[in-house]
């Protein structure tokens, strides 16, 4: 057992919870999956949280998931980083930030802070946002263009005019700032290549230009179901004039992760190239993985060391496999956010299987990424595949209860495939959830109405299960997470673990029969 090739299944979205109205993975026919999460040796890991990186309390995401996994430690994710200088005072005296406001003082600019105006702290989160006004106020800046991205995904639907009226709030108390924009993140935080849609964030921000206009945030808001799909509305002065930014501004960008928001910064750079606005300076809060130079006020934390390094030292071959949604997470974020390709290492992106909203085809081409894992583990030179089925989260995020279902019961299927196919071929295949999503899709709002629709993130624990081709199952230390899952898989190759892995193996190995009997 000890030493043999295997696949590492990464289920997005799948968490764990009681059953309960909401819980599509409970609903859902999905008995390979039920069987797993019953077994006595099946595993429930932390996600979320410390146990990741995160602050205490926040929900997990897909890329700390996949980071940590690959890191084989937690990792102080950016959230965390710029959160410590919060709390401590420190970005608010941030010399970049102090220098930034001084020259805008003297020049007589205009500070632009662009942003996702929630706190959901997946992407961002709005409460970084009072120590930036406040630096602002001390360096006697007068002029602080907000540019309110809304949510929707990350909080629940429905709640971006609170959030709006916090910020207008938040303003006033403070004594500076004024809302300019107001965008939903299906236009801002694009990451699907709907260039069009990048485009509109970009001269909504730079020009005002915008498809209607409104005299308050709260206004831009009022009578949209969708939070996430506000047009870009440009907030006007009293006589009916956007803010634009002018030569020699600065733009911070406010998110913290990178992903969603470096297709509308590297859009924006080259808005302003080809506009001739050339003094123009970006930054960000948390670095960027963008073409154009954008220092970060917060360094990132070293991931390197990894499994990806592992590897490549010894000489094992690996494949990773995904659709497009998930790609990055099993290439670059897996890697320690390294873009390079490791030697031995080959990459297989899925095409999609239709257009349209993900919800009327929940499947995706998960029967597609199932035959790819399938053939790639069957190469005699691979020793590792990793492969993330993506449905349950992808859809999960719609907030249809229905679709997810589906979504469920076509992961269901193809993860029972791929370990059935393993079985025969001798391989171990290690199935971890990510973060949770599929399995809480309702939310009871606080002002005590009914429960809403809920495609989000949670904090609930994952699930982990060990199949093997001889019926051996795992046992595992308490309180493990999903950083373990970076030294499981390397104890399972047979391969060094280094040293900078802190997170422990979560298997020592005994004979055992489990889910495996159910396919025979």
């Amino acid at each position: 057992m000890d030493g043999s090739p295997g696949i590492l299944l990464i289920l997005d979205g799948w968490g764990h919870a009681p059953a309960a109205p909401g819980n599509a993975l409970a609903a859902a026919a999905s008995p390979f999956l039920d069987a797993l999460v019953g077994d006595p040796a099946g595993l429930l890991l932390e996600a979320s949280g410390g146990a990741v990186g995160l602050p205490e309390g926040v929900v997990g995401n897909s890329e700390i998931g996949h980071m940590v996994m690959g890191a084989g430690r937690p990792l102080e994710y950016d959230s965390l980083l710029v959160q410590r200088q919060a709390e401590s005072g420190a970005l608010r005296t941030h010399p970049v930030l102090r220098d930034v406001c001084g020259r805008l003082v003297r020049e007589g600019g205009t500070l632009h802070l662009v942003g996702l105006c929630s706190d959901g702290r997946i992407h961002a989160d709005i409460g970084h946002l009072p120590e930036v006004l406040r630096a602002v106020r001390a360096a006697g800046l007068e002029r602080c263009a907000i540019h309110a991205i809304t949510d929707g995904r990350d909080v629940p639907e429905g709640t971006s005019g609170r959030y709006l009226s916090a910020l207008t709030t938040m303003t006033e108390e403070i004594g500076v700032g004024f809302v300019a924009g107001v965008i939903g993140r299906d236009y801002a935080m694009d990451k699907s290549g709907r260039d069009d849609l990048t485009a509109k964030a970009s001269r909504l921000l730079l020009d005002g230009a915008a498809e209607r206009t409104a005299p308050d945030a709260e206004s831009a808001v009022r009578g949209h179901d969708h939070d996430g799909s506000v047009p870009p509305t440009a907030v006007t002065d009293p006589a009916g004039t956007p803010t634009t930014v002018r030569d020699g501004d600065v733009i911070l960008f406010m998110n913290f992760r990178s992903d969603r928001t470096a297709p509308l910064v590297d859009r924006v750079a080259d808005d302003l190239a080809s506009d001739g606005r050339t003094r123009v300076r970006l930054l960000s809060l948390g670095r960027y993985d963008t073409r154009a130079e954008v220092p970060a006020l917060v360094p990132r934390a070293d991931a390197s060391g990894g499994v990806a390094d592992a590897l490549e030292e010894a000489g094992v071959r690996s494949l990773r496999i995904a659709e497009r949604e998930k790609f990055d997470h099993v290439t670059f974020f897996f890697n320690g956010r390294d873009a390079r390709r490791r030697t031995g290492e080959e990459h297989v992106l899925v095409p999609p299987a239709a257009d349209g909203p993900v919800q009327d085809h929940p499947e995706m081409n998960i029967d597609a990424l199932g035959r790819a894992v399938v053939e790639g583990a069957g190469r005699g030179d691979v020793g590792l595949v990793v492969a993330n089925l993506a449905n349950m989260d992808v859809v999960g995020h719609t907030g249809s209860y229905e679709a997810t279902c589906r979504a469920v019961t076509a992961v269901d299927r193809v993860a029972a495939r791929i370990c059935a196919a393993a079985r025969d071929s001798g391989h171990w295949v290690l199935l971890v959830g990510d973060h949770g999503n599929a399995e809480q899709m309702l939310t009871s709002p606080e002002d005590g109405s009914a429960p809403r629709p809920y495609g989000g993130h949670t904090r609930n624990p994952v699930p982990c299960a060990l199949v093997t081709a001889d019926g051996a199952r795992p046992a595992a230390p308490a309180g493990a997470a999903i950083p373990s899952i970076g030294p499981t898989v390397l104890h399972l190759l047979g391969v060094p673990v280094p040293a900078g892995m802190s997170a422990p193996s979560l298997f020592t190995l005994r004979s055992r029969q489990g889910a495996l009997d159910d396919l025979r």
